[in-house]
């Protein structure tokens, strides 16, 4: 009798080769999508409104700028935020939040600590430090009582950031960087016009039209906070930053920065 080949197998055990081939193929699909569920799942809590981090809060210095005439409508609104967060604190906290993931995934400890000082350090105004700290400690207490991992706590830090407090966690976590960046970006903007659609104010829609028109900033601060490192770090600006000095002295406040 002729051995059987590849050739003449008989098509039976063939077609249940295809059919087991295609089952493991099917199997690690499905490993590789649950995996990322379970990231998106992840970020959509962390970053979502409802995360008690008190966001809601803080205006960044805008309430300021909508008493001063500065801001007065959705294309002004818009303005602001894109401008923040392609040369202002939204780029900072983008490219700080990525030095710290990598630090972190590395286990480089020293590197980590001079990150989060640096953080705490280019805070341009006393409420912008408060902002940005007390947002940190929040995380860091809600993500530790709600999503233990095991592993070690988040590390001790004098003033823990928004930023390094988000990165941390991506980090223990396994979660990819680039979805941490457009995340974290898309809920720093989507926060700030929150926080005009309520000062202005402006109706929801209009809110929605500038966070739609956000997106093309979002993805590309993100992309370029992919590949920058501390010497890219830097900001112009300076009204948003003089509107969170003033912030500090404005008589009448529905935000605490």
């Amino acid at each position: 009798m002729r051995p059987r080949t590849a050739t003449n197998m008989p098509i039976t055990t063939t077609a249940m080769a295809i059919i087991i081939m295609a089952d493991i193929t099917t199997g690690t699909e499905m490993a590789d999508a649950g995996s990322d569920q379970g990231v998106l799942y992840r970020l959509l809590a962390w970053l979502s409104p409802s995360y008690p981090v008190g966001a809601y809060s803080h205006s960044h210095g805008l309430e300021w700028a909508v008493e001063a005439g500065e801001v007065r409508e959705a294309a002004g609104l818009g303005d602001w935020v894109a401008q923040i967060v392609r040369y202002g604190s939204g780029r900072q906290d983008a490219i700080l939040l990525a030095e710290t993931w990598r630090a972190a995934v590395a286990g480089d400890d020293g590197r980590l600590a001079a990150v989060a000082e640096l953080a705490a350090a280019l805070a341009p105004s006393r409420e912008r430090q408060v902002e940005t700290v007390a947002q940190g400690r929040a995380f860091v207490l809600a993500t530790d009582a709600a999503w233990p991992t095991g592993k070690d706590g988040f590390p001790e830090v004098a003033e823990m950031t928004y930023p390094v407090a988000v990165a941390l966690a991506a980090a223990r976590h396994d979660v990819p960087l680039g979805p941490v960046l457009t995340g974290y970006l898309h809920a720093f903007a989507a926060n700030l016009v929150s926080a005009g659609v309520r000062l202005i104010p402006l109706g929801q829609t209009d809110g929605q039209r500038v966070i739609a028109r956000l997106e093309a900033d979002v993805a590309d601060v993100a992309r370029e906070a992919l590949v920058a490192g501390p010497d890219d770090l830097g900001g112009c600006v300076l009204l948003a930053d003089i509107a969170s000095m003033r912030h500090e002295t404005q008589y009448t406040r529905l935000f605490r920065t």
